[in-house]
């Protein structure tokens, strides 16, 4: 009884090997072609509540704004938008992992109620402040810099830290493994611009564990992270085999960003644009929107209402600037009105809203 007791506990051991190390690899082009073909077209934009600075300001309870999320995902609703991607952040889930898990609940069911899936992205090399991130209250912007009070996350202390790797992998278990058969969540963006501010190489390891990580909770939708440097080749390269599905952040004219589609979609895969439109760079609504929905790419524009992320500056203005002529990113003002009737009318009518 014992010998066959040690038979069973053998073969379970290797039975659970097995799932563990296939989960742990990408889906196969096959299936991810086959669950992008049960969905529609993504469209939609990345968001940050026009009440935050940051994601910290955006996710921590005493300045989770749920009132405004709904009346801004209102407005993109009626664009005909069906996804919107948005940045956790590493800190406010460390502090209080069941608040910010209850925060984000409430913020997919009120998304859910407006017709609106969820992109979740993770990790963020992003960090436009110049500062790692912190809790509490956040800095007020700087009135005309872009961006002016975005922090990184984990922030680049944790991202070099091998002592603090297992911190950070109780936070993606926690978050994917939570959601990971939530139909809310449309797919899972596991790292924004790795290798930003200057991190190259090092955010490699990170991005690696990361996907591991997030595989052994075998959720029901994909993984990515998006290529945006092409002189990160080595970081590029790992980047799309980790990867389930294909994407990319690109702000040039159609033209590059044709040139990328098709040399990304040689790989077999479903190609998603998850950071898109610079009006002083060509790339529009008119111009663009109609060709990703042409080759059904999944696209998701830099911003929807103006607000203290001052997104509506360009890259680099300085303090002081005065209003740009035409809004850097962004689609309508902080009181809700568009900057543009015209591009409205666009994007209704490339995403079928106006039609109803």
């Amino acid at each position: 009884m014992q010998n066959l007791l040690a038979v069973v506990a053998a073969a379970a051991l290797l039975l659970a090997t097995v799932a563990c190390a296939a989960a742990a690899e990408p889906w196969s082009p096959e299936r991810a072609r086959q669950w992008y073909a049960r969905q529609p077209w993504l469209v939609g934009c990345n968001y940050v509540t026009s009440t935050a600075v940051n994601t910290t300001e955006m996710w921590q309870a005493e300045t989770f704004d749920l009132a405004t999320i709904d009346r801004e995902l209102a407005l993109a609703e009626g664009l005909g938008f069906n996804t919107v991607r948005v940045y956790l952040p590493f800190i406010v889930w460390e502090h209080d992992p069941p608040g910010l898990m209850a925060r984000i609940d409430r913020f997919l069911g009120v998304a859910a109620r407006h017709g609106i899936r969820v992109m979740v992205c993770l990790f963020d090399d992003c960090a436009f402040a110049g500062k790692q991130p912190y809790l509490g209250p956040q800095d007020a912007p700087v009135p005309g810099v872009h961006n002016s009070g975005w922090t990184p996350s984990p922030g680049s202390r944790l991202v070099t830290d091998p002592a603090a790797r297992p911190r950070l992998e109780r936070y993606v278990r926690g978050v994917v493994g939570t959601l990971a058969r939530d139909d809310r969540v449309v797919v899972w963006d596991l790292y924004n611009e790795p290798g930003n501010e200057r991190m190259g190489n090092k955010s490699l390891p990170l991005l690696e564990a990361a996907f591991g990580w997030a595989r052994q909770a075998q959720p029901v939708q994909p993984l990515t992270t998006g290529i945006w440097n092409g002189d990160l080749k080595e970081l590029n390269a790992r980047t799309l085999d980790l990867s389930d599905v294909v994407s990319f952040h690109n702000y040039g004219d159609l033209g590059g960003v044709k040139r990328q589609v098709t040399d990304l979609a040689a790989r077999g895969r479903p190609v998603l644009c998850t950071e898109w439109m610079r009006r002083a760079g060509g790339s529009r609504f008119a111009s663009h929107l109609p060709f990703f929905k042409q080759q059904r790419v999944g696209c998701w524009n830099w911003g929807l209402v103006t607000g203290k992320t001052q997104t509506h500056f360009p890259w680099g203005s300085p303090k002081g600037a005065p209003e740009p002529k035409e809004p850097f990113h962004d689609i309508f003002r902080r009181d809700g009105t568009p900057y543009f009737a015209g591009e409205i009318a666009v994007i209704r009518q490339v995403t079928g809203a106006a039609g109803k």
